[in-house]
């Protein structure tokens, strides 16, 4: 009887205890899994070099959504493939909101049609927001005789094997702006395509080129008088050279092309944090400072919520793939 009488009270204490343990362990698990977001930093992939356009722009909403959501965001350069690198890298990231992308949106809307690929953007990833707008411009080289677009576009089809037009390499939007232009005018106008908008733009302002569709670089130069500038591919004119008609305004509708630029998150990140991201973005695209950075690249704060965005990347995918199918643009 003493021994029984002595075991029955040390099991149920060690019983207890064990519970105890438990609870707490819960406890911890519960507390953990309620901890609010971010609780850690943030990362903003990016398909491009430091320093350009879709670089510096991440790095805008970087500062500013560190400073309203009190963690770092750090931005990570995987340049390659025309952004697809970066983007395989957020479709295979956990959808734990710490893991984003900031891209053209030729990403989604051009990459598929152009590259032999697994992955699709449309489908793994989730737009969440547009962050900027970077308008083209047909720049040519200062030799050139004709004075306006008009005069250009005559020259072209008087010879359509005459002239050439250059661009950042193939497939990137200003070579789609030059084709979307051929395909409206019904010609054929000799590619030169180049690693990047700067060598580019060196061989139209040496000559070696005759025309780029250029998204901003060109504006200093524009403004010196080693390159002119005739039209805006858009149908709306540039608020930095408001006395430049666009090509819509001239006659040529349908070779409109703006780079629109975006924000997108890992399918299945819960959709309160890319909400929250959404407003904070908007809120950074107000700011004064945004405008002057976004300036510099002759871009713009133009943001866009997830239902625009959406339709955005729709209406674009459309056109472009239709484009390259139609100019048989096919890159390896």
């Amino acid at each position: 009887m003493t021994t029984r009488s002595f075991s029955q009270p040390r099991r149920t204490v060690m019983h207890l205890a064990a519970a105890a343990l438990c609870l707490l362990g819960t406890a911890g698990t519960v507390h953990a899994q309620a901890q609010p977001w971010p609780a850690k930093p943030i990362k903003i992939v990016v398909g491009f070099a430091a320093g350009g356009t879709t670089d510096v722009m991440a790095r805008v909403m970087a500062q500013s959504l560190s400073e309203a959501l009190g963690q770092p965001v750090l931005v990570d350069n995987k340049p390659g493939a025309s952004g697809n690198v970066a983007a395989s890298e957020v479709i295979r990231a956990a959808a734990d909101g710490y893991t984003f992308m900031v891209a053209p949106t030729s990403v989604e809307t051009a990459n598929p049609s152009l590259f032999k690929q697994t992955i699709l953007p449309s489908r793994d990833l989730t737009p969440v927001a547009g962050v900027g707008r970077s308008q083209m411009y047909l720049v040519v080289k200062p030799q050139l005789v004709a004075k306006d677009t008009k005069e250009l576009v005559s020259m072209i089809k008087a010879d359509p094997g005459k002239l050439s037009y250059a661009s950042a390499g193939p497939g990137t939007p200003p070579h789609l702006a030059g084709e979307l232009f051929n395909k409206v005018l019904g010609v054929q106008v000799a590619h030169i395509p180049y690693r990047g908008a700067a060598p580019a733009l060196q061989d139209v302002m040496a000559g070696q080129a005759d025309y780029v569709f250029d998204s901003g670089i060109s504006f200093p130069h524009v403004r010196s008088g080693k390159v002119r500038m005739l039209a805006v591919a858009g149908t709306k004119r540039s608020s930095f050279f408001p006395e430049v008609p666009t090509l819509s305004e001239l006659g040529f509708k349908g070779a409109e092309l703006d780079i629109w630029f975006g924000l997108w998150a890992p399918n299945g990140t819960p959709p309160d944090i890319t909400a929250r991201m959404g407003r904070e973005i908007a809120k950074a695209l107000a700011q004064a400072n945004t405008k002057t950075r976004y300036e510099s690249l002759g871009a713009e704060p133009v943001g866009m919520d997830t239902a625009e965005f959406r339709k955005l990347l729709a209406e674009e995918g459309r056109m472009l793939s239709a484009l390259i199918k139609e100019r048989k643009i096919v890159l390896e």
